[in-house]
């Protein structure tokens, strides 16, 4: 928390071209729209002397409450905060923590709880909406909890986790509202370990915002993941538990529930008391009044987001808060937009069930007429709205099947371009040349239209999704529009004329997965072969070692073999890491970060023997620096006889499973994450991929094996297991994304072999998890089709795959050892087998050794002389510091 003195009010007026110059903004609120306004104010005003002070009621920074329910993944607030780079603009304060108390108008001040006073020259009301608690006896209850904020899911976490303890059984679970956050809601109870029962009082869930039909369909899905859904019934009262915390729901319909926890999620209502209190105009239902530029009824204070008031409603959605908080910004740069409310849609996210809809879902306009698609097999319901003449797109439903939605949606209120029957029917082949305008909103979130999609291809040279979302920011909050964003990408790349070259190099014309392709599809074994049928020329330091991936994937051939030993890298030919004074790595595997003592021995002594710097990687495993190339077969010979094999460190293959010790050791661990790391890296190592994979296994969610930031994280659950995606660390960090929730071992273990054979053919070459996910037609949700529900019929084929490589796994250090023919590659000099590099020197450090550099001295050509001078210097200080 930042904290600032305030001087006087300014009185003089700005000059600037943008009339911000010198001006004092405070906004009250911190949550998302408020930074979406210093978001888009440093950007459209980078060089503007203005300040800014945001103050918030919250501890956290601004977060996504959009992806709220993601937290019970994670335990994380950290991972859904929004960018914190806004506020290390200078002109920008963020306050935590003090909530503002009063707005005085008439000295232009806003104080918050704590005494601190804030003058300003131009107010933003920000501050949101607030869950509502229906007027029903014992909501005064220990153990009734809202879902509205992070410190809502901690303590809902917490009480549940208590809870269990004392009953010694399952906490029985009440949610109060059926609607998108309250069906949110009893999933993480379930995530919780809890049994959950959703009382709605209409007569289906998300009665709002869908028909009857899909609600419906939308009670069976609920219901097939073990959730009870009671609706036409409300509830009237809340009753104590013998030991005082609420333990019985009472409903309208007589009838009791019990509930050992119970989540209220019957609406918001808009946070206005400040607005209220400074006398500012008040709709009849609540929030501050504004007109389409979102100034009040005072012209030196603005309202955005769910406080707002236009036409007398209060939207309880991001994007209009989003839309709002742009149309400040323009207004204080001079501009002249306007707020205009549009049909934002609405997904359920975060449930495990897919349900989506925009427009007129229960066809009330004038002549309106429905076309709609039952599947009860599958469970799979859609429906469009059309105008009378069926052209006109009015609304859209689609419950257990929502790939539509990203592709309708955008042409809501305009012609639907195609027979609606076909649109919908299950192949959905309708809508293919369908065309958006320009002015069609993409991104609801971030009011992207599709003229801008198409601007950030043609005039700002985007040519990848990834590219598209950074400059444009759709696709950055909810991600349902992605499809439609991937779309309009391909048909613009094509219509602009830029080409781009998918092709690996200039002996190839065509993409790593297409060469991946014909390889398996022709049978291929060698290079030659491959450059005979689709290439030119002799090949390059780019096509030459992908080719040998490939064929190490997909045959499984020594990397040292016949014609493939000379198509690999550095590292892969010797099969160590090549250091910057020209020794190599030993890194052996230590699956799941375990070791045995002998082999601890064993290690020390050859690290001892040859002088070996050693360290401990972040990947929870030892590794050795300093090895000459011709010792490398002595090394790996001591280490190999005690069970080691090659750690892969080199190679474009799984590295390392990081894990925590799991409910074995720990009070905490809710499976047992060591076994699962072991023997994932047992069934992983040695799996050519087109880039570096790692893995993390951690036994809750506390998450001390940072499974989220890897390529695969596992997480477990009182169920079984999370699986995570598409993360990494590195230069472009991303966190990992859910794929499947509470699986049992074996699923896990084939949704894997799935995602990573799949992987393994599709992405581009040295491409990691994270971008081949975000870049793949149809993003994550697709990418759970293909894996979780086997959409392309090909998980057979994937497993069976994975199946061959764990069957034919050998260690590429041991049968190097016995092949004569591969261990004269390590030699250092040709003519002269046993001489040493005479260029090698290195110097004492830390009581180990490491390179010298251009003006270290004295220096030792022997590691073990550097070492032993290191261990004296090491001694002489303990000495000394004895005698003191």
């Amino acid at each position: 928390m930042h904290t600032t003195t305030s001087p006087s009010p300014v009185t003089t007026s700005s000059t600037d071209a943008s009339g911000l110059d010198g001006t004092r903004i405070v906004v009250v609120g911190a949550g998302m729209t408020a930074h979406r306004f210093a978001t888009s104010l440093r950007c459209r005003d980078p060089e503007g002397t203005w300040s800014l002070t945001v103050i918030g009621d919250e501890a956290h920074e601004p977060y996504d409450r959009v992806h709220l329910s993601e937290w019970f993944a994670s335990r994380d607030a950290e991972a859904l905060t929004l960018d914190p780079g806004v506020w290390e603009d200078p002109r920008i304060t963020l306050v935590t923590g003090d909530a503002v108390a009063s707005l005085d108008r008439t000295a232009n001040v806003v104080t918050t709880r704590s005494g601190r006073q804030v003058h300003y020259d131009r107010a933003v009301l920000a501050t949101g909406s607030w869950a509502w608690t229906p007027r029903a006896e014992g909501t005064d209850l220990p153990g009734l909890f809202t879902y509205r904020t992070i410190d809502d899911v901690e303590r809902l976490a917490e009480w549940v986790r208590l809870r269990e303890q004392v009953l010694g059984r399952p906490v029985r679970g009440v949610v109060v509202g059926g609607g998108v956050l309250g069906l949110e809601a009893a999933a993480a109870l379930q995530q919780l370990g809890a049994q959950a029962t959703v009382v709605e009082f209409a007569d289906r869930p998300m009665s709002v915002q869908l028909d009857q039909g899909g609600g419906e369909m939308l009670r069976l899905l609920v219901e097939d993941l073990g959730i009870t859904v009671r609706t036409g019934v409300g509830a009237q009262r809340f009753l104590p538990a013998g030991d005082g915390p609420v333990g019985t729901a009472v409903l309208s319909d007589g009838s009791d529930l019990p509930a050992d926890v119970v989540v209220l999620s019957v609406g918001i209502r808009p946070r206005d008391r400040v607005a209220r209190e400074a006398g500012l105009a008040i709709g009849e239902r609540g929030g501050v009044v504004v007109g389409d530029a979102c100034q009040t009824s005072d012209p030196v204070v603005w309202a955005i987001g769910e406080c707002a008031s236009v036409d007398g409603v209060c939207a309880g959605l991001v994007a209009p808060g989003n839309d709002m908080a742009d149309v400040v910004v323009d207004r204080f740069l001079g501009g002249e937009r306007a707020h205009r409310r549009a049909d934002e849609g609405t997904k359920l996210k975060g449930v495990g069930v897919e349900a989506a809809s925009f427009g007129d879902v229960n066809a009330v306009s004038a002549g309106a007429l429905e076309v709609s698609f039952v599947d009860p097999v599958n469970r799979r319901y859609r429906k469009l709205v059309l105008s009378d003449d069926a052209t006109t797109l009015l609304g859209g439903v689609f419950v257990g099947d929502v790939e539509l939605y990203a592709a309708l949606r955008p042409l809501l209120g305009r012609p639907l371009g195609a027979d609606p029957a076909a649109v919908i029917a299950p192949d959905g082949e309708g809508l293919a040349d369908t065309e958006l305008p320009d002015e069609a909103v993409v991104c609801s979130c971030n009011n992207v239209d599709a003229g801008t999609v198409r601007a950030a291809v043609t005039e700002h040279g985007c040519t990848t999704v990834g590219q598209v979302k950074e400059c444009t920011k759709a696709g950055t909050v909810c991600g349902s529009c992605v499809p439609a964003l991937t779309k309009l990408l391909n048909t613009e790349l094509s219509r602009a004329g830029v080409t781009v070259s998918d092709a690996l190099c200039e002996h190839f014309a065509m993409s790593r997965a297409a060469l991946y392709r014909v390889v398996r599809e022709e049978g291929l074994r060698t290079f030659s072969e491959i450059v005979a049928a689709h290439g030119t020329g002799r090949g390059c330091a780019v096509c030459r070692p992908t080719v040998a991936s490939i064929l190490s994937t997909l045959h499984r051939g020594h990397v040292l073999e016949g014609e493939h030993a000379a198509l690999q890298d550095t590292n892969d030919h010797v099969m160590a890491n090549l250091q910057k004074n020209g020794t190599y790595s030993v890194i052996p595997r230590m699956p799941g970060g375990e070791v045995r003592p002998d082999q601890l021995l064993e290690l020390a002594r050859v690290a001892d023997d040859y002088g070996l710097y050693v360290r401990v990687t972040g990947g929870q495993r030892l590794a050795m620096f300093g090895a000459r190339l011709d010792q490398l077969p002595e090394i790996w010979e001591r280490l190999v006889a005690v069970g080691f094999e090659s750690g892969h460190a080199y190679g474009k293959s799984l590295r390392t499973v990081k894990t925590c010790v799991g409910r074995t050791w720990c009070r905490f661990g809710v499976q047992d994450s060591s076994a699962m790391a072991v023997r994932l890296e047992l069934r992983y190592r040695g799996l050519r991929s087109p880039h570096k994979i790692k893995f993390g296994v951690s036994g809750c969610a506390r998450e001390c094996a940072e499974a989220r930031g890897k390529d695969v994280g596992i997480i477990a659950t009182h169920k079984g297991w999370n699986l995570y995606v598409g993360g990494n660390g590195g230069a472009q960090p991303a966190h990992a994304q859910l794929l499947a929730e509470d699986v049992d071992d074996e699923t896990l273990v084939r949704y894997v072999d799935r995602f990573l054979m799949l992987y393994v053919q599709e992405a581009d070459r040295l491409q990691r998890t994270a971008p081949w996910v975000a870049d793949r037609t149809g993003g994550l949700e697709e990418l759970r089709r293909v894996v979780v529900e086997d959409s392309l019929g090909i998980a057979d084929e994937l497993e069976a795959a994975m199946a061959e490589h764990v069957r034919s796994y050998e260690d590429e250090w041991s049968a190097t050892l016995a092949d004569p023919d591969k261990m004269r590659k390590f030699v250092t000099f040709v003519n002269a087998p046993d001489a040493a590099d005479p260029d090698l020197a290195f110097v004492p450090e830390r009581g180990q050794v490491r390179p010298a550099g251009e003006h270290d001295a004295p220096t030792y050509p022997d590691p073990r002389a550097a070492r032993d001078a290191a261990l004296s210097g090491v001694r002489a200080d303990l000495t000394a510091g004895d005698a003191r």
